[in-house]
């Protein structure tokens, strides 16, 4: 982490320059949504006409935890760090389905969990472990001929997502309460945690969804050096006012 400028600003200048911000996001706050609110902060406060603000691996509304955000020179290297690993904990339900695979969308009833025993669980997670091939949710920003495979699912149309190899490098059952599960994840990029939910519900036969996430690391980004975003807004209030602009 020592490599990057992470949380190094002292000017308004050094965000032009390049900076990386870890952001605890917010639950119920998109990516996008959290992206807009930095970008504003920074612009209104430097007194920018614009400025480079983008963020590398989305988080679903729901969740929370570790969002890498990039600023001016910085967006240039978004991919780089999209490319790490990514660590999550969290929750899954047994018994019960989603149209999205976690909590955006109405829990419907799917089988009787209350027969699941540990050793159950175990087994569907084996399966969920080393490379595998994923089925992306329809509710995803995955694009479809064109369009966000999201909007298309919430018109109601039938749509065909294409499989994707990830790698699950870590998947620990951390409790067991019946009907929920918490897990330790530890994946490649581009792997949805509501896709293995809805997998290991299939595993069991009881079907089951996300009811909770975090993401604990990115890469060498752990949830501990993150910022809330109310404290990032704090900290640039203290910022010294921005040198004049000159002709």
């Amino acid at each position: 982490m020592d490599a990057w400028p992470v949380h190094t600003f002292t000017t308004w200048e050094d965000f032009q320059e390049g900076q990386v911000l870890l952001i605890d996001k917010p639950r119920e706050w998109t990516s996008f949504d959290v992206v807009n609110k930095v970008r504003y902060a920074i612009r209104k406060g430097g007194g920018f006409r614009k400025i480079k603000v983008g963020h590398a691996g989305t988080l679903d509304p729901l969740a929370t935890g570790v969002l890498v955000v990039c600023t001016g020179r910085m967006t240039k290297r978004i991919n780089e760090l999209t490319a790490e690993d990514k660590a999550y904990d969290g929750h899954i339900t047994f018994g019960s389905t989603t149209d999205s695979h976690d909590l955006e969308t109405a829990p419907q009833a799917s089988g009787d969990a209350s027969g699941l025993t540990r050793a159950d669980l175990d087994e569907a997670v084996a399966t969920l472990t080393g490379n595998i091939q994923q089925i992306p949710p329809r509710f995803s920003a995955k694009k479809i001929n064109g369009q966000k495979a999201y909007i298309a699912a919430r018109k109601g149309k039938d749509i065909q997502m294409r499989v994707a190899e990830v790698t699950v490098k870590r998947f620990d059952i951390t409790d067991w309460t019946s009907p929920v599960m918490g897990f330790d994840i530890l994946c490649s990029k581009g792997t949805y945690i509501r896709a293995l939910a809805r997998d290991a519900g299939k595993a069991t036969g009881v079907g089951a969804h996300l009811s909770a996430l975090r993401r604990t690391a990115s890469g060498d980004f752990r949830l501990e050096d993150c910022l809330s975003l109310d404290a990032f807004l704090s900290q640039l209030e203290a910022l010294p006012a921005p040198a004049p602009k000159t002709d």
